[in-house]
């Protein structure tokens, strides 16, 4: 997609009420391009011309202020606090389901492909994102065997980006990034990506600059119904990652945490009730 365009389309994924609801010229400079690059956005998805994509957005807009009343009702009825936590688990439930849909789970199994015949793994986050790529090293740990490194990097790892020195076409990378995206993130993996190391991308948009970069990428969403972004289904995609990688891996995995847990508790790991 062309620069241009690419500016537009992320205004249209970013700005769906603003699609249904503001004029073609109005969206267009709120985007900071011409009104003839929002028409010509429209004929590369294979639309007639852009009022199509508004009616598009006008009618899922019409379906989502159908439900409003219902919701209000349960908010003037009940305990708003109940029907909040409802409304917030019931989005996550259906973020999660969603990522086993067809589409979705063809793009886990060919990244886990990737990572179940890596040598070394390496995972990459910032802020919100770190927590993620640091569980999924935690989880793929179990799956280390012999001298296979699995290593977590960025300076709130204490692990520089050298570690990545050494690391090439046998190895991968998970990167994960979320709107607004890390500048270290996207370089840390277009680096890697030079170097041939194979990059599979964790990230919330097919525009992000991390899809360009990976060989492999899972879209996750990350708006929640509160005011923060949601973490939520990029857990969840790591740890749907982890169970398919383990599938295709030949160690058993059940039988390393079992091992493993052993040793803990023998060092007095684990908080025993006193006798």
């Amino acid at each position: 997609m062309p620069p241009q365009l690419r500016v537009a389309a992320r205004f249209v994924l970013d700005h769906p009420k603003d699609v249904a609801l503001m004029s073609m010229r109005e969206q267009a400079q709120q985007a900071g391009v011409s009104h003839s690059t929002m028409m010509r956005l429209a004929r590369w998805l294979g639309l007639e011309g852009y009022e199509d994509m508004r009616s598009l957005y006008a009618r899922a807009l019409r379906e989502t202020i159908a439900g409003e009343p219902a919701r209000q009702g349960i908010q003037q009825h009940g305990d708003p606090g109940y029907s909040t936590a409802g409304f917030v688990t019931g989005t996550l439930a259906a973020q999660i389901s969603g990522l086993g849909e067809y589409g979705n789970a063809i793009q886990f199994i060919a990244a886990a492909d990737l990572l179940a015949r890596s040598r070394n793994l390496f995972g990459l986050g910032s802020r919100t994102a770190y927590p993620v790529a640091s569980h999924f090293i935690h989880v793929m740990s179990f799956l280390a065997r012999g001298d296979r490194k699995v290593t977590l990097v960025g300076e709130m790892a204490g692990q520089g980006v050298d570690t990545l020195q050494h690391a090439g076409p046998s190895d991968v990378l998970l990167a994960v990034a979320m709107s607004p995206y890390e500048r270290t993130t996207i370089e840390v993996a277009r680096q890697s990506a030079r170097q041939g190391v194979r990059v599979v991308a964790i990230t919330d948009s097919s525009v992000s600059p991390l899809v360009r970069i990976a060989q492999e990428t899972i879209i996750v969403p990350s708006d929640s119904q509160s005011f923060f972004r949601s973490m939520v289904p990029a857990f969840a995609a790591v740890e749907l990652l982890a169970a398919l990688t383990a599938v295709r891996s030949e160690t058993d995995a059940a039988e390393r945490v079992k091992q493993l847990e052993e040793e803990l508790a023998f060092f007095g790991i684990y908080w025993e009730p006193p006798r």
